[in-house]
């Protein structure tokens, strides 16, 4: 099988048969999490952003038993009993989430597991390797303006090793 099932003990156990989180390649697909503390297996007390924080401390902690974090999530889908609490959700999920922000949906549904307010679920990309990589040869190898492209964003591909035709057409004058 090409699938990697992750699963934290910092977060809750699931409900179900399924994965807190699927890992295919370089694609993670976490499943919806809801405001469950993982000790009592309860729902928090509170409102919207009590739940909110919640289920974002476990999107958290599932990410964090493969080293990712929010910045490596590119998408998620957010289910919430009721739209009206929405700008209350979003002061709270933009604590956890910055700029370039994932792509999101957010959809009003009649219940949710246990009575939750809200579910959240996740795609994420796993870029680990590749930051590595581009921390290992000095930064990027192209397109980029880093030190091998003297500071332009030229697109050459070997950090700048381009043959003077290449030089003129980018105008990094090497």
């Amino acid at each position: 099988m090409f699938t990697q099932a992750i699963s934290s003990p910092n977060a809750p156990k699931a409900l179900g048969p399924y994965s807190q989180a699927i890992k295919l390649g370089d694609f993670v697909y976490l499943s919806g999490q809801i405001p469950m503390d993982p000790a009592t297996g309860e729902i928090v007390p509170g409102g919207i952003q009590e739940q909110t924080q919640q289920v974002l401390k476990n999107i958290e902690a599932v990410l964090a038993e493969m080293n990712l974090e929010t910045r490596h999530v590119v998408k998620t889908t957010v289910f919430m009993t009721d739209l009206s609490d929405f700008d209350a959700m979003n002061q709270i999920y933009a604590v956890y989430f910055n700029e370039p922000f994932p792509a999101r949906s957010t959809v009003q549904v009649a219940a949710l597991p246990k009575g939750a307010k809200v579910e959240i679920e996740c795609t994420v990309i796993d870029t680990l390797v590749y930051e590595r990589q581009m921390s290992q040869n000095g930064g990027c190898n192209g397109g980029c303006g880093g030190e091998g492209c003297h500071g332009k964003d030229c697109g050459c591909d070997d950090d700048c090793g381009c043959d003077d035709d290449h030089c003129e057409d980018c105008g990094c004058g090497e």
